[in-house]
């Protein structure tokens, strides 16, 4: 289905609206008058774009000020931007295989965080032999934030179960928890208080933040020696204009993500709890179990995401809540499950 307009609570397809539950914009920013407000004006002090490395003699204020923002609002020591959150996760892989010994994968990670030759973590439910053995290795430990079909934060307790002689890094991709998971939205990475030496978090931009771009939050030390890769240095940056708005923004995100968690609050109190979908009131996506709900909520002119991450895979059928949608748009999809 191609459309000739951004997607927000309302889509137009053949010139019919239906409801529209997909895409990942979850705190609505896209279409949000005051955030881009202050696009436009960020976009006519910064230009539309800066094409120069982050490690040119002149140096842009817009990068100190959003960088700033990301790390203060993470709880990370230090943050950095880049162009997406693919770089984000290709940046930080390739640092680590300079210092890393072996990688761990848990669940099937977003490609931004694949490495070959990495090992899961789990195997036949028990965890990995390697992790338990005396041997002394620096490894890495790769995961997204929130697991693909899951609506909780990814459980980390089997780090504690982890051989002492293993120096861990976790690496967290956070694409789909930055912005909508813990207070204002500020992600899990501050939460993770488990015994290891290091934990890195890379996530998009572009989702709950509305911005075209990625990031990378983590220690000081690690942040520096991104900075350092010639990746890095030959690439252009994040638009500082957009790095700008991140901080300018910021009252607008804690607005956005308050509406967005009265949605899901509000969906929770109205909602019959049945096997064929996936819920919970802390995360803004709705699994469908049942092919039929999907055909039912086409019936009833409600389109959501379906998509295949794999060529070869069956779709994955999601709803989206963002904090654009209203309660009469909540009260007619929560209708067709409770008619089951």
């Amino acid at each position: 289905m191609i459309v000739d307009k951004f997607p927000d609570r309302i889509i137009e397809i053949n010139q019919k609206q239906y409801l529209y539950f997909g895409g990942t914009a979850y705190l609505g920013l896209s279409t949000n008058k005051a955030f881009q407000d202050l696009v436009v004006q960020n976009i006519l002090n910064w230009g539309t774009t800066y094409g120069s490395s982050r490690t040119a003699n002149i140096q842009l204020k817009a990068y100190d000020e959003g960088e700033s923002f990301l790390a203060s609002h993470i709880g990370s020591e230090k943050a950095v931007t880049v162009s997406s959150g693919m770089l984000a996760g290709k940046l930080v892989i390739d640092l680590m295989k300079k210092q890393t010994d072996c990688f761990f994968h848990l669940n099937d990670t977003h490609n931004a965080i694949q490495t070959e030759n990495s090992f899961p973590i789990f195997l036949n439910g028990n965890l990995n032999e390697r992790l338990l053995n005396s041997k002394p290795e620096k490894i890495a430990i790769l995961t997204d934030g929130v697991p693909s079909f899951e609506t909780k934060p990814v459980d980390l307790s089997f780090l504690e179960k982890i051989s002492k002689n293993k120096e861990i890094t976790l690496v967290i991709d956070e694409s789909h928890s930055l912005g909508i998971t813990n207070k204002n939205g500020s992600g899990i990475y501050s939460s993770v208080s488990f015994p290891i030496k290091r934990k890195i978090m890379v996530s998009s931009l572009g989702k709950a933040f509305g911005l075209t771009g990625g990031v990378i939050a983590g220690d000081s030390e690690f942040i520096n020696q991104i900075k350092e890769l010639e990746t890095f240095t030959s690439a252009a940056g994040m638009n500082p204009a957009f790095v700008q708005t991140l901080s300018d923004a910021k009252e607008i995100y804690k607005v956005q993500h308050q509406k967005l968690l009265d949605n899901l609050n509000y969906i929770d109190s109205i909602l019959n709890k049945n096997d064929s979908i996936k819920f919970d009131k802390t995360y803004p996506l709705i699994y469908l179990l049942s092919n039929e709900l999907v055909e039912k909520l086409e019936q009833e002119n409600i389109i959501i995401a379906s998509f295949r991450y794999k060529k070869e895979a069956e779709p994955l059928n999601r709803i989206v809540i963002t904090a654009n949608h209203l309660k009469e748009d909540l009260d007619k999809l929560v209708d067709v499950f409770n008619k089951r």
